[in-house]
C-alpha cells in the first residue's frame, strides 16, 4: 500500500499568502530554512495505478501536476484518482471538488451524513457540481463497520468518529456532531498493513491510542506547537483547542500522547498551521521531535507499507 503526501499544510498553506510571521517571512526572505507547503491531503492506492483522494484541497491542481503517478494517461481524458472521501467539511479540505469537476461520469464521493449535510447547505459544493459531472455518494458510517470503494477493491477502511470542531460556516460550530470530524484506519487486505490519518484532532483517547498502536505509520494533527501560538503572534483570539487542535507541546499535547504508542509505529505530523515553528528544519522544535521518533510529513514525501 502506498501513501502518497499531497500536501502537508494548514489552511492557507505556507506560507500563507497574507502573512508576514516569522516562519513567512522568513521563508520568502531566505533567512530560515524551510520548504514551501500546500494545503493538505494525501493520496492512498493498493496498485500504484487507482488512488483514493482523501480531502480535496484548494492546491489539487497543483499538486495532480506535482505527482505524476495520479495522471496515468490511458485516455485522452483520464485520472488516477478513482475516489474522493472527506474527512470534515472544512474550506481548506473541499474546496477542491470544484477542480475536479470536468469528468464524464459523477465524481465517487465519500464523507458522513455530517459533512454532506455542510457540504449541501451553508457550502453547497454538491449542488454546483450537480450542474457539472455530478457525485455519486457514498456515506460513510461511522460505527466501526468496514467500508469498501467499488472503484478500489484494494482498500479497506474504517472511519472513526473524533473530538474536534466542524468548519465555522456550519451550524453546528458550536454544537459539534459524531461524524463532523473523522479519523481514518486505511487496511490492505492482502497484506494487513494499516494506517492511521487525522488531520483535525482536538483529543486522544485510550481507544484511539489502542488502534494507532496496531498500525505501521500514524500521519496526525500537527497544526500548531503550543496552546497560545496564535495568541502570541496576534493573529487570533482563538487557542489551538478553540479552533479544534490539540497542540504538540505541554502536558497531554501531542508529543506525550504519541509517546505512547510502540517504538515499531512511524509517527507523521501533518496538517502543519504556518505559524508553527517547527517548519524551520534546524528549530529547536524540530530537534525534540527527532529525539521522540517524530517526522514531519512535507509535500512528496512517500510512504509505502
Amino acid at each position: 500500500m502506498r501513501i502518497r503526501v499531497l500536501g502537508s499544510s494548514a489552511g492557507g498553506g505556507f506560507p500563507q499568502w497574507n502573512c508576514n510571521c516569522p516562519n513567512c517571512d522568513g521563508l520568502r526572505q531566505g533567512t530560515v530554512r524551510a520548504t514551501a507547503r500546500t494545503q493538505s491531503s494525501i493520496a492512498v492506492s493498493a496498485d500504484g495505478t487507482d488512488w483514493l483522494l482523501v480531502n480535496a484541497s484548494p492546491d489539487i491542481l497543483q499538486q495532480v501536476r506535482e505527482n505524476p503517478e495520479l495522471q496515468p494517461a490511458r485516455a485522452i481524458r483520464d485520472s488516477g484518482i478513482a475516489a474522493v472521501l472527506l474527512m470534515d467539511a472544512q474550506i481548506d479540505h473541499v474546496t477542491g471538488l470544484l477542480m475536479l469537476r470536468e469528468r464524464k461520469t459523477p465524481l465517487p464521493l465519500l464523507a458522513t451524513p455530517e459533512v454532506f449535510s455542510d457540504i449541501s447547505s451553508g457550502f453547497p459544493i454538491t449542488g454546483i457540481l450537480s450542474h457539472y459531472c455530478g457525485v455519486d455518494r457514498q456515506e460513510l458510517p461511522i460505527d466501526g463497520s468496514a467500508v469498501r470503494v467499488p472503484s478500489l477493491p484494494g482498500l479497506l477502511l474504517h472511519t472513526v468518529s473524533l473530538s474536534s470542531k466542524p468548519p465555522p460556516y456550519s451550524p453546528f460550530r458550536g454544537n459539534p456532531r459524531p461524524g463532523d470530524n473523522i479519523g481514518l484506519l486505511i487496511t490492505h487486505p492482502t497484506t494487513g498493513s494499516k494506517a492511521f490519518y487525522a488531520p483535525g484532532l482536538a483529543e486522544v483517547t485510550p481507544e484511539l491510542i489502542e488502534l494507532m498502536s496496531g498500525c505501521s505509520v500514524v500521519l496526525v494533527d500537527g497544526t500548531f506547537w503550543t496552546h497560545d501560538e496564535m495568541q502570541r503572534l496576534g493573529l487570533s483570539t482563538k487557542a489551538a483547542l478553540d479552533m479544534g487542535h490539540l497542540p504538540q507541546s505541554g502536558p497531554g499535547g501531542m508529543i506525550e500522547q504519541l509517546d505512547k504508542l510502540p517504538a515499531g509505529v512511524r509517527k507523521i505530523l501533518i496538517h502543519i498551521n504556518n505559524t508553527n515553528p517547527m517548519l524551520v528544519e534546524d528549530s529547536d522544535e524540530r530537534v525534540e521531535l527527532t529525539a521522540h521518533g517524530i517526522e514531519v510529513a512535507h509535500d512528496g514525501m512517500s510512504i509505502e507499507i
